[in-house]
């Protein structure tokens, strides 16, 4: 166990960080412009606890919730995934990886609790707190945040992909019909989990009507002369 937990110690020691970005020009007649851009990475995992290793995606998307929702800045997945394997069967995950038992057994040692429901469509739609779930994609089993259910729509924060949005169809066919909430005192009523953004979209008026300065530095253009 002791070479284990060095292994993933490793694996997940390199934290990779993105600086701010401010693109910064001038428009002629308008004066200078500022503004804080973000890549398409960044956007993909906004608000998402990327996962560093195959079978860490339970203890990522629990980093999500913990981080986002409740405000703890500084939790990590490496700090869940050792908190995680302190409680659990090692054996077992091995073979079988993390379960919702192993991320209850660990939210208790961290005096919270986590609460794990079989519930129906309908009672899903009604869920007004982020949550964990798992689904069945391509025989792969993969624990996800559901950051909003929506009529047509479901919005995850998937720590392998990022952001995700799933047709209404297309997620109740993968999902497993439990869904696990985290209980704690700290939650945050209005956190950004509930609030994902929609999906990026190449989105004009006309294929043939030119954009304007200021939709071409909303894409993230910055202006210059052409001599």
């Amino acid at each position: 166990m002791k070479y284990q937990l060095i292994f993933v110690m490793t694996l997940l020691s390199s934290q990779v960080t993105a600086a701010d970005m401010m693109l910064t020009g001038m428009i002629p007649g308008m004066g200078n412009y500022s503004k804080n851009i973000q890549s398409i990475r960044e956007r993909k995992f906004e608000f998402v606890v990327q996962q560093k290793t195959d079978f860490s995606c339970g203890a990522a998307s629990l980093a999500s919730i913990l981080k986002y929702g409740y405000g703890n800045e500084s939790i990590t997945e490496e700090q869940v995934l050792l908190g995680m394997l302190k409680v659990s069967d090692v054996e077992v995950v091995q073979q079988q990886g993390f379960s919702l038992l192993d991320m209850k057994r660990y939210l208790n040692s961290q005096s919270m609790r986590g609460r794990g429901y079989r519930v129906g469509v309908e009672e899903l739609q009604q869920l007004k707190i982020p949550a964990i779930v798992l689904l069945n994609d391509g025989g792969y089993s993969h624990f996800v945040v559901m950051r909003r259910f929506s009529e047509h729509q479901v919005y995850l924060g998937d720590p392998a992909l990022g952001n995700r949005i799933l047709s209404y169809d297309e997620f109740t066919d993968k999902w497993n019909g439990i869904v696990f909430v985290v209980i704690g005192n700290q939650y945050i009523k209005d956190n950004p989990l509930l609030y994902p953004r929609a999906q990026l979209t190449y989105n004009m008026l006309s294929p043939m009507q030119p954009l304007s300065d200021a939709e071409l530095l909303e894409f993230g253009f910055e202006y210059a002369d052409m001599l």
